[in-house]
């Protein structure tokens, strides 16, 4: 029925054999038979699933009042003023929109507005979101689409891990700024003039790059110099998630502001909102063009007051500190397996943004572009983690070989243990028993119900045996009830005494 009503293109995790999620809680979601899974993706809920102060905050103000965002109304006010209180003083003006496309997009009206210039400058992998003019300057969607335009123009990613300039380099930072400026000169040559350069403070899509020190500020500078503004794009990353600071562009250091923040995902803890915060210079320009800017539901009073909530969350229940405590113990566990798992070429991050990039060789940096299929059943791991663990967690990156750990900030200690013990079981080569039982007994249902006069599986002896179909018939990428008849007819006639 979801193939017929919804398009195709709307994909879901796990694709070929999707989980239906009916109900979640923290960093926890349920699926229709009550299994609990625990959830490395969900970056949007970001103070944890369905947290009692977020949906009474929200509930409250809309029995009170929600209505269009060209009434007065007192609460995109304080909500204005609490996020101000977290950014640069330069920073003091607020857009109220619904999602990190819409903050995104506005941001490129602001920027060309001030600066009378269209050029946009975009790390080579970026993603910033699915309007037309965010596909335009992003090279992971437009390289599958149209083409790059004319007036966008792609600059490396810095990745000091298999990039152009790697940790060995006495200041990557500076080297990768200055293909910044190289290319803006070349631009000047062809006549072009820059409005923008558009960066995520920590590149996802790229495969959870940590920007080299000191990178940021030089590019401004460049970019300012001609002409142009410097945009961070937060949507992913920021409200803490780095933990050290409230937003990811700080890591840059104090003397880095960017000229247009835009932020998303994490504000309304999975309510949509979002929002441009610039300078007043900026906004002034922008008044200035004669054309009203109005949005009919960006900081309506119910998507403030879930803002402020999740606010007093991240506040109350100190979760900045726990994304510096659980994510560090996470990277020490993770860095304790690279040790062990040659498989393992990179372990990177900050905070609760941590990437686990997988090779095939080490030394020429090979990307597993298969997730790193397991001896046992050519399975990937993060299908594995699903299957035997109940943990979700996804990839990223060009090769998509980059397993990606954003999840909920309520994530513990105890959840870093359990998620780095499963990825050393499965690099490994073992098979959860209790995962390995379950198998079993389905092939051994699936022989009664197929053929009744079959003499049925009756010891776990057989085990051993099953656990050769499973090597024998991948468990992934495709209906498990096909698996199920297929293993059955495997074993058909085997003698089992």
């Amino acid at each position: 029925m979801r193939e017929k009503l919804i398009g195709r293109s709307c994909r879901l995790f796990y694709s070929d054999d999707p989980v239906k999620i009916v109900r979640a809680r923290g960093q926890y979601l349920f699926d229709e038979n009550g299994k609990r899974y625990l959830d490395c993706i969900s970056n949007v809920h970001h103070v944890g699933h369905c947290h009692p102060s977020i949906t009474k905050a929200a509930a409250a103000q809309m029995d009170l009042l929600n209505t269009n965002t060209r009434f007065l109304h007192d609460s995109i006010i304080t909500y204005a003023e609490r996020l101000a209180a977290t950014l640069p003083e330069k920073l003091g003006v607020f857009y109220f929109v619904n999602s990190g496309s819409e903050a995104n997009d506005l941001a490129l009206r602001l920027a060309r507005q001030y600066t009378q210039h269209e050029d946009v400058i975009v790390l080579d992998y970026a993603y910033h979101g699915h309007l037309t003019s965010l596909i335009d300057i992003s090279p992971y969607k437009f390289r599958k689409l149209a083409g790059q335009k004319e007036w966008v123009h792609v600059v490396p990613l810095p990745d000091t891990y298999r990039g152009m300039y790697r940790d060995n380099h006495p200041n990557p930072g500076q080297a990768y700024a200055d293909t910044v400026k190289d290319l803006i000169e070349d631009v000047h040559r062809k006549g072009g003039k820059i409005s923008a350069f558009f960066a995520e403070s920590l590149p996802s899509v790229g495969g959870q790059i940590i920007l080299p020190q000191g990178y940021s500020a030089k590019v401004a500078e460049y970019v300012h110099a001609a002409g142009g503004l410097f945009v961070a794009d937060e949507v992913q990353t920021g409200f803490g998630r780095v933990g050290s600071h409230f937003w990811a562009f700080q890591l840059q250091g104090e003397d880095f502001c960017p000229d247009i923040i835009t932020m998303g995902k994490p504000m309304g803890n999975g309510h949509p909102v979002a929002c441009v915060v610039t300078t007043v210079e900026i906004a002034k320009a922008f008044e200035d063009n004669g054309v009203e800017y109005f949005n009919t539901f960006g900081g309506n009073p119910v998507s403030c007051a879930i803002g402020l909530a999740v606010l007093d969350v991240i506040e109350k229940e100190d979760l900045r500190g726990n994304a510096v405590r659980v994510g560090a113990h996470l990277k020490d566990l993770l860095n304790k397996l690279q040790a062990k798992h040659r498989i393992i070429g990179a372990v990177r991050g900050v905070g609760l943004f941590i990437g686990l990039e997988l090779v095939t060789d080490r030394e020429k940096k090979t990307p597993a572009t298969e997730t790193a299929p397991c001896d046992l059943a050519q399975c990937p791991i993060y299908v594995r983690l699903k299957e035997e663990d109940q943990i979700v967690i996804s990839t990223d990156g060009p090769w998509d070989n980059v397993l990606k750990f954003k999840p909920p900030m309520c994530f513990t200690v105890e959840d870093a243990e359990l998620v780095a013990k499963s990825i050393d079981r499965v690099l490994t080569g073992q098979l959860n028993t209790p995962v390995l039982y379950s198998w079993y007994y389905r092939i051994v249902y699936v022989n009664i119900t197929q053929d009744k006069t079959s003499k049925p599986f009756n010891s776990t002896k057989h085990l051993t045996l099953t656990l050769q179909i499973i090597t024998k018939r991948s468990m992934c990428n495709i209906n498990k009830n096909f698996y199920f008849y297929q293993f059955a007819q495997d074993t058909r006639g085997m003698s089992f005494q």
